[in-house]
Formats: structure tokens, C-alpha cells, sequence
């Protein structure tokens, strides 16, 4: 079995380190959301991963950019 390597390079958006700071969510749980989630879906050119953490569910859009992600915004669904 093949497991995903996880991206280390992940840059947040001003808008998303606002969200993050606003809304409670610590860097670990996007990283996590990122690289390990229940399931994702592509919406035009960005990637939406979906995470349950404590009861809640993360959403974290992002940008694929060669070698990291770009974090656009994150939300508890």
C-alpha cells in the first residue's frame, strides 16, 4: 500500500490566516485537513479538503502551485 507524502510547503493568504486567527483553527488541523482528508473535491482549479476534527468539520480551499499549497480560506462546516 502506498501512502501520500505530505506537502511541508503550505503558504496561507492573508485571508486565511485572518480565518484561521477569527475562527479558531490552529495550523496543525489545515496542515492535517491538507494532507490527510476524509475526501476533497476540485472546484475550479482549487482543491476544497474536508476534515472532521472534535465534532466539526474543516474545510480548507486551496491552490496546487508546483512544490506547496496555497491556502485561500478554511471554515468550519
Amino acid at each position: 500500500m502506498k501512502f501520500k507524502e505530505p506537502i511541508m510547503n503550505i503558504i496561507l493568504s492573508h485571508h486565511a490566516k485572518t480565518r484561521m486567527v477569527e475562527r479558531g483553527i490552529p495550523l496543525e488541523d489545515i496542515k492535517t485537513t491538507i494532507n490527510f482528508p476524509d475526501y476533497t473535491i476540485s472546484k475550479e482549479g482549487k482543491k476544497e479538503a474536508f476534515k472532521k476534527i472534535n465534532n466539526k468539520i474543516l474545510r480548507v480551499i486551496y491552490l496546487e502551485i508546483n512544490n506547496y499549497i496555497k491556502v485561500i480560506t478554511l471554515m468550519w462546516k
